[in-house]
């Protein structure tokens, strides 16, 4: 029995030390695992950290303030200059004619029997245009004609029953009476033949009214009346017959009333006609001395050149000169910022030690037109303005222009 837990002793040793010699291979094996992945993570470590150096050399070029390298902002920026500045008051206008004329009848509305004219025909001053009708006129024309010479007879017979008295009164016949009474009839006579004459020239002009002329040399750009119609100079629909002279041009626009003490007679103007894409240059001509109480304006006008292109009632885009400067400062005008101490810009600075900065400064700007401002102080030619990426500014700011 002794004998047998001896054995069973024995054997159970054994088991132990087999196991023990395979739990020391596995922790062998273990170690050398968590070896490599260490000598993995140093290399990565090593490689990682070349990198990051490289790219600090990269960022010290740019700042040798590596705890500012972080807030370099990249920007543009453009040479400050002189140049003269302009302000225009833009405005629409419309080109007109110096000389239109409405024709119309001396005497009065009267039935049409002829038209001697037709729309878009040219026609020069005292052109016959129209024959009106003029029967009752011709009758008494004729009429006061024959009673002219009823007059003129009974004048000849007064003047020789005169002359008789005459000489009967020189032989000591007849009576002073008589004498006076034939003068007096001769008188009569001879002031009823001068008005007669002078109705009968009256008359004659009221003829002459049937006959309707033009006032002016130009083209006829309205007809609108035929032969039966009553012409009357206007209709319902407007004028019957318009001429219109378009060798003397102008453009007329009405300009608000807070411009009235900015724009005078002579200012410079730039007229913009987009149907035939032409620009003209002028000066005004003619400021109304009357406010339209409607439209709160009043109204410019500046003469232009003949063309064959340009038409009355054409649109044209009107810039008036208001207000220039010569060698003002100028910037874009979006480059402006605004806070509670007023308005201001950004201009590129150089510190001590040689870095490139953001500087605020404040600006005074003057008149402002399309993209431009004019700036009256703050500025100066040749200051280095930032024109992009000056949005998040501060002052100090570390910039650059390029990577």
């Amino acid at each position: 029995m002794k004998k047998i837990t001896q054995i069973s002793i024995a054997i159970s040793t054994l088991f132990l030390i087999a196991s023990c010699g395979n739990s020391s291979k596995d922790g062998s094996a273990a170690i050398n695992d968590k070896k490599a992945a260490i000598e993995k993570l140093k290399a990565d470590k090593t490689k990682t950290d070349e990198e990051i150096k490289k790219l600090q050399a990269e960022l010290e070029k740019l700042d040798t303030n590596s705890a500012n390298a972080a807030k370099i902002k990249l920007v543009s920026v453009t040479a400050v200059t002189t140049e003269d500045f302009k302000h225009f008051i833009d405005l629409q206008g419309k080109i007109d004619a110096e000389n239109i004329t409405y024709i119309s009848p001396r005497m009065g509305p009267a039935q049409v029997k002829a038209v001697y004219v037709s729309q878009g025909q040219a026609v020069k001053k005292g052109q016959l245009l129209l024959k009106l009708d003029d029967a009752i006129m011709r009758q008494s024309v004729t009429a006061a004609t024959q009673q002219l010479e009823g007059i003129k007879t009974q004048l000849g017979y007064a003047r020789n029953l005169y002359q008789r008295q005459q000489n009967l009164w020189k032989e000591g016949i007849g009576t002073e009476v008589q004498l006076i009474t034939a003068k007096t009839n001769v008188t009569s006579l001879e002031n009823q033949l001068s008005a007669a004459g002078e109705n009968i020239k009256t008359l004659q002009e009221q003829l002459k009214t049937a006959n309707v002329y033009s006032d002016v040399t130009g083209i006829a750009d309205i007809v609108a009346i035929r032969v039966g119609e009553t012409f009357s100079g206007m209709s319902a629909t407007g004028p019957q017959i318009k001429i219109v002279n378009t060798s003397s041009l102008k453009v007329v626009t009405n300009v608000p009333e807070n411009y009235l003490t900015r724009i005078h007679k002579g200012s410079q103007v730039q007229i913009f006609i987009p149907d035939a894409n032409k620009t003209v240059n002028s000066t005004i001509s003619l400021i109304s001395q009357a406010i339209d109480p409607t439209q709160r304006g009043f109204i410019a006008e500046a003469k232009i050149p003949y063309d064959a292109v340009l038409k009355p009632s054409q649109s044209a885009v009107v810039k008036i000169l208001d207000y220039a400067a010569a060698n003002a400062i100028v910037i874009p005008v979006n480059v402006i910022q605004s806070d509670e101490t007023g308005k201001y810009v950004y201009v590129v600075s150089k510190s001590s030690n040689g870095k490139t900065l953001a500087h605020r400064v404040v600006v005074t700007i003057g008149e402002v037109y399309g993209e431009k401002v004019e700036i009256k102080a703050g500025l100066k030619a040749g200051d280095q303005l930032v024109t992009e990426g000056f949005q998040n500014l501060y002052e100090g700011q570390t910039i650059t222009t390029t990577l």
